[in-house]
């Protein structure tokens, strides 16, 4: 039987991603045993790689396979790295990916300082592909991060955000990295402004849908699929879409005991909660929101050349809504 477009893609992809993997061992590399321990650690515990991937997607999709891009792949997957140990320190959290969090394990003084590491070897790795709009994009990028953490932080505890508020932390936290990723591939190929506008925009949206779909996860799954404590997000103080719909669409009561939950970050009745959420039909606004994310962004590459690797940004992009985990 012969193979599909988007076998043939996967089976070079993850050729790709090896070499990707190789990058990433040789660049960790530190004199301090500490940071080559960490750094390991949580480079190594598993995710689903999804930021360099596009990085490669796109450079394939638009004709720039190249070392540079193996290189870029790596330089985001580091920076990515960096803000999650960063996040767990922050959010205090002990499970990621179903394994211990670095912070949990080494401690939040280590986390943080090694974070700070591998943000600043990327940097390194971004100087060394020696193209100026990557620096910009990547500097950017990194910046509106930060941002993002800080915006976040501010809506804690506080279950009067509004919808707009929320996602404008998905976009500048989560989204932003895979905006930036996607654009990288359309820099490697000195694509026009317009076109390297809509592969951003394509990522964008796909790291909007990304992070919707988790923070429905969160009330959904179970922390062995999630590889994440659930309930999380609640413990944390996070208002996110679900529970913000279910104030919304719920009885007074209701709203009064997700409110209470919110500002003090109780999960002693999470249960009550995650019944709430799903009664109200707010997993399922959820996931719609998502879906309709998603229909941006497949609607961003219609400017894209045919090929298999768009075939394959679209399948891409379906399966993120439909995911589980």
């Amino acid at each position: 039987m012969a193979s599909t477009p988007v076998a043939e893609v996967l089976e070079a992809l993850n050729a790709q991603m090896n070499e990707v993997d190789a990058v990433i061992a040789q660049r960790l590399r530190s004199d301090v045993a500490l940071i080559n321990q960490i750094s390991a650690y949580i480079i190594h515990a598993g995710g689903k790689r999804m930021r360099p991937k596009l990085v490669l997607m796109f450079a394939n999709a638009l004709g720039a396979d190249s070392p540079a891009s193996r290189e870029l792949a790596a330089v985001v997957e580091f920076i990515h790295t960096a803000t999650l140990l960063h996040d767990d320190v922050v959010d205090e959290s002990a499970l990621r990916r179903g394994k211990q969090t670095a912070n949990a394990l080494f401690g939040n003084a280590a986390s943080v300082l090694v974070g700070d590491f591998l943000y600043s070897r990327a940097f390194q790795m971004m100087v060394s592909v020696n193209r100026m709009r990557v620096l910009e994009v990547l500097a950017d990028a990194t910046n509106v991060i930060a941002e993002g953490e800080v915006l976040q932080l501010m809506n804690m505890h506080d279950p009067d955000v509004a919808v707009d508020s929320y996602l404008r932390v998905i976009r500048y936290k989560t989204a932003k990295l895979f905006e930036a990723s996607a654009r990288l591939g359309a820099v490697l190929a000195d694509a026009p402004q317009d076109l390297e506008d809509a592969c951003a925009g394509y990522g964008r949206a796909l790291g909007t849908a990304f992070q919707l779909i988790d923070d429905a996860l969160d009330y959904e799954g179970t922390s062995e699929s999630l590889g994440k404590n659930v309930g999380d997000d609640l413990r944390e103080g996070k208002p996110t879409l679900p529970l913000l719909i279910a104030m919304e669409r719920g009885t007074d009561e209701d709203r009064a005991l997700i409110r209470h939950a919110i500002e003090h970050g109780e999960v002693e009745r999470l249960q009550d909660i995650v019944q709430i959420v799903r009664r109200t039909g707010a997993l399922e606004a959820t996931r719609e929101a998502a879906r309709a994310e998603v229909a941006q962004a497949i609607q961003h590459l219609s400017s894209l050349p045919l090929s298999k690797w768009k075939e394959s940004l679209l399948e891409f992009a379906a399966q993120s809504v439909e995911r589980s985990s």
